[in-house]
């Protein structure tokens, strides 16, 4: 299959309600981690090494710059990120395994993951009303071509001391994380399983009990839950793409205990839906980060063809986490 041939309807999910989604902002590189936060949305702009906002009016605005940091060519990639109890934001700095804290001024190291994460990537992140953190990495080098293996979770707790969390297992390619509206739940995509994986999760943060709350008919990367502790999933269904291997389907889906019940469609020739949020007014509308090259860093930055978009969505967010 060629990309001229790519149709949104092979993303299609039989007895789903499909939304319509529209394009609010373009002109960035790798768009990830949406978040929605005192009434504005917030994502990575991840090659470009800086954490955008959009408000109501449509304005794009670069809040926080890390480009500083990459002065002696450190590779500085922000992933996921969120608040402090305190207003602060921490956000991962993926390929330097290091959180890094920013209280509105000065971008400092919160902790120091690379013990925890020695093969590949830190990736996403969940920040709980307490201010504890679970971040998901990679476990192998997803740029070199290595082979993905299973890898705990790290949580961060509240003053800073960070471990695996072995107790709960490990996971295939860990990527976006949530919590649930009441904080007893914790979600987890495995973009290597086709899962997202639910936790059991108390109210002093321990986890237990993990098990697969949804399976996916596609690799799920980023996630957001709303109100009624379902998932939206994105992500993509891979395969044979003329002489090459690449997503053959694109897919934005709601799923819960009972299956997919919503889709979103967006066009593959467009870019791939990386990663969901809820937000707006009762937060019930779905931005949606989409990118078109996660690789080459220069050239995603240069050809800035990652998108935001959004579809209005029955269910709202609620008090869900990001």
């Amino acid at each position: 299959m060629s990309s001229s041939e790519f149709i949104p309807e092979i993303g299609a999910v039989e007895g789903a309600t499909v939304h319509p989604a529209r394009q609010v902002a373009a002109g960035f590189s790798w768009t990830e981690c949406p978040r929605w936060h005192e009434g504005t949305f917030w994502f990575t702009d991840m090659h470009n090494t800086c954490l955008k906002t959009i408000d109501a009016q449509g304005t794009v605005s670069t809040v926080l710059d890390a480009s500083p940091r990459a002065a002696d060519g450190t590779h500085v990639v922000l992933g996921g990120f969120g608040w402090l109890p305190d207003g602060r934001l921490i956000v991962n700095s993926m390929h330097e395994k290091l959180v890094l804290v920013w209280d509105g001024d000065t971008l400092e190291v919160y902790a120091d993951l690379t013990e925890l994460s020695p093969n590949g990537a830190i990736n996403d992140m969940v920040v709980d009303a307490d201010g504890r953190a679970y971040v998901t990495h990679m476990g192998f080098d997803l740029w070199a071509g290595e082979s993905s293996v299973p890898v705990p979770i790290i949580v961060i707790e509240p003053d800073r001391a960070a471990r695996l969390v072995e107790e709960i297992g490990e996971f295939r390619v860990p990527n976006g994380i949530a919590v649930s509206a009441d904080g007893t739940k914790l979600y987890v995509a495995q973009a290597g399983g086709s899962t997202v994986s639910v936790v059991d999760r108390a109210a002093d943060g321990s986890l237990s009990n993990a098990r697969v709350f949804a399976e996916l008919p596609f690799l799920p990367d980023g996630i957001c839950l709303d109100a009624e502790d379902a998932v939206w999933a994105a992500g993509s269904a891979w395969g044979q793409v003329g002489e090459g291997f690449g997503p053959v389907a694109n897919y934005l889906a709601r799923a819960d205990a009972n299956g997919i019940t919503d889709t979103v469609t967006i066009d593959p020739r467009v870019g791939m839906p990386i990663a969901p949020v809820l937000g707006g007014p009762e937060r019930r509308t779905l931005y949606v980060a989409v990118g078109t090259e996660a690789f080459d860093t220069e050239r995603s930055a240069r050809e800035g063809r990652g998108t935001i978009w959004t579809a209005e969505v029955p269910v709202g967010g609620g008090t869900a986490r990001p």
